[in-house]
C-alpha cells in the first residue's frame, strides 16, 4: 500500500456463506478459515486491510459463525479491533451488509466479499472514493474474458452507467470485482431484515434514484476462490507470491513447509505448494501446486498435483491425484488414479488399486 488512509474507515467482511462449491473441505470449516498458503484465508484479507491503515473491523457471519471468533478473538494479535454480527438466516450481500449497520462508528465503510484474493490497492481506491465524492464506490476488475460475469459499464468521469447481466458480447471489460466503499448514510437505505442483493436490486436502485456510483478500475491480480481449482490456484499464488499477502508463514518460493511436517529426501515439491503442520511426504512423491493440510500423509511415489487434501488425509503409495479434494481423514489406498474433479469425501477409504482411469495396472 502507498500510505495509511487519512479519514477513519470501517472494514466489513462478509463471510456468512456455506461454502457449497468447496465441499467436502467447508463441511468441517467455514470457506474463509481452509488453511490458504499456510494460514487462513482471512488472515491474508487482514493483512491487506491492516496495511491500509484500517483498524476496526466488523465481520459478517452465518455458518459455523463461532469457528471465525474461536480463533481470531477480538483481532488484537493482527492489529485490529474484530466485532462479530451473526445473521440468523441468509440476507444476501446486500441484507449482511445492512445487518451490520449499527455497529459501523466510520462515515465511511469498505465492504469485502470473503472470498475474493485480490491485489488491488485498497488506499487508492478509498482515495478515488473521496475524492469523487461518490455515494458508492465499486472495484472494478479488467478481464479477459468478461462474458462470464456481468459487466459494468462507466463514462469518461468513472461514474457508473449500469449493471448489466451475462451476455455473450459485453460492451465493456470490466466486472463487479466484490470490493465496495459506501457513504455510511447508503447503507442505512438497505432494506433491514431481508435478502437484498446488491447487484440485482441496491445498485441498479441507486442508479435509477440518481446516486453516484464511481468505478476503481483495476487490472491487478484478482481470483474469487470459491471453487477447488481456484482455492488451489490461490494458495499457490500466495506461497509463490504472485498475489500479495504479509500473513505468508514462511519465504515465498515453489514451495512452504510448516513446522513439524516430513519431507523425505527424494521427494520433489513444486507450483506454489504447502505442506501442512505434521504432515508427511514419502521418499521419491511428487506434489506440485497442491495444498496438503495438517497431519496428512502422502505415500512414496505418489504423484499429487493441482489437488487439495484435508487434515489427515492419507495417498498411498505410487497413488496418482490430479484436480482432486480429499476430504479430512479420507483415504486413498496404493495405485490408484483419480483425476480432475473428484471429490473424495470425509472418512471415506479407497482400496489399493480401486480406482483407476487408465488400463494399466
Amino acid at each position: 500500500m502507498t500510505s495509511e488512509v487519512e479519514v477513519e474507515v470501517d472494514a466489513v467482511v462478509l463471510v456468512g456463506g456455506q461454502g457449497t462449491r468447496l465441499r467436502p473441505l467447508t463441511l468441517s470449516a467455514p470457506k474463509p478459515m481452509l488453511p490458504t498458503a499456510g494460514t487462513p484465508y482471512l488472515s491474508h484479507l487482514f493483512s491487506r486491510i491492516r496495511a491500509a491503515g484500517i483498524r476496526h473491523v466488523v465481520l459478517g457471519t452465518s455458518y459455523r459463525a463461532e469457528v471465525f471468533e474461536e480463533y481470531f478473538g477480538d483481532g488484537s494479535a493482527h492489529g485490529l479491533e474484530l466485532e462479530y454480527v451473526v445473521e440468523e438466516e441468509p440476507l444476501d450481500t446486500g441484507g449482511a451488509i445492512r445487518n451490520v449497520y449499527d455497529r459501523l462508528r466510520a462515515d465511511h465503510a469498505i465492504v469485502f466479499n470473503g472470498d475474493i484474493l485480490s491485489g488491488a490497492d485498497l488506499h487508492a481506491q478509498l482515495r478515488t472514493h473521496l475524492d469523487s465524492g461518490a455515494d458508492v464506490t465499486l472495484h472494478l476488475q479488467r478481464v479477459p474474458d468478461p462474458s462470464r460475469f456481468g459487466s459494468v459499464p462507466t463514462d469518461a468521469d468513472g461514474r457508473v452507467t449500469a449493471f448489466l447481466e451475462k451476455t455473450p458480447n459485453p460492451p465493456t471489460d470490466q466486472i463487479n470485482a466484490g470490493c465496495y466503499v459506501f457513504r455510511r448514510p447508503v447503507i442505512e437505505t438497505i432494506p433491514a431484515g431481508r435478502r437484498v442483493s446488491v447487484e440485482r436490486e441496491t445498485f441498479p436502485g441507486l442508479l435509477e434514484n440518481g446516486a453516484h456510483l464511481h468505478g476503481f478500475v483495476d487490472a491487478s491480480y484478482w481470483l474469487d476462490v470459491g471453487t477447488p481449482e481456484a482455492f488451489v490456484r490461490g494458495s499457490a499464488d500466495l506461497v509463490r507470491g504472485v498475489a500479495p499477502t504479509s500473513a505468508l508463514a514462511g519465504p515465498t518460493g515453489e514451495f512452504l513447509v510448516l513446522d513439524g511436517a516430513a519431507v523425505s529426501s527424494g521427494a520433489k515439491l513444486a507450483g506454489g505448494t504447502t505442506i501442512g503442520v505434521r504432515a508427511a511426504v514419502g521418499r521419491g512423491a511428487t506434489v506440485s501446486g497442491s495444498v496438503i493440510f495438517d497431519d496428512a500423509v502422502i505415500g512414496p511415489d505418489a504423484i499429487v498435483e493441482n489437488s487439495v487434501l484435508g487434515r489427515g488425509a492419507q495417498v498411498g503409495e505410487g497413488a496418482v491425484l490430479r484436480g482432486v479434494v480429499l476430504g479430512d481423514g479420507a483415504s486413498v489406498g496404493a495405485r490408484c488414479e483419480l483425476l480432475d474433479g473428484a471429490r473424495i469425501w470425509p472418512g471415506v477409504t479407497v482400496p489399493d488399486g480401486g480406482i483407476r482411469f487408465s488400463s494399466d495396472a
